[in-house]
């Protein structure tokens, strides 16, 4: 299992698919699967059963996973697709934006 380069409140665009262009943040990544849940993105119709959170039940939208490979981080300077390196200072990992070399927090 490889780590992945997304994390949890990072600012992505998606690269692929039907919602190709879009950008929004990542609420969960799904390591095992290689998949994140991007905010606003990959939205798909639910029918749940009353609940005490949903108590008319019936059809709700909700975000679905989407595969890493379709998903990119942006760069914070140019606020385009970037790829990551990954720098060592001491015990600390640092990513930084290939296009910019920009740090990504």
């Amino acid at each position: 299992m490889s780590k992945l380069h997304i994390r949890k409140g990072d600012e992505v665009i998606i690269l692929a698919g039907k919602d190709k262009g879009q950008k929004g943040k990542v609420l969960q990544v799904l390591v095992k699967e290689q998949k994140a849940i991007v905010e606003g993105v990959n939205m798909v119709s639910k029918s749940t059963k009353p609940s005490a959170q949903h108590p008319q039940g019936g059809i709700i939208k909700q975000e679905a996973p989407i595969h890493i490979s379709n998903i990119s981080l942006i760069d914070p300077k140019s606020g385009k697709a970037t790829r990551v390196s990954i720098k060592h200072e001491g015990k600390n990992v640092i990513r930084v934006a290939k296009k910019s070399g920009e740090e990504i927090k």
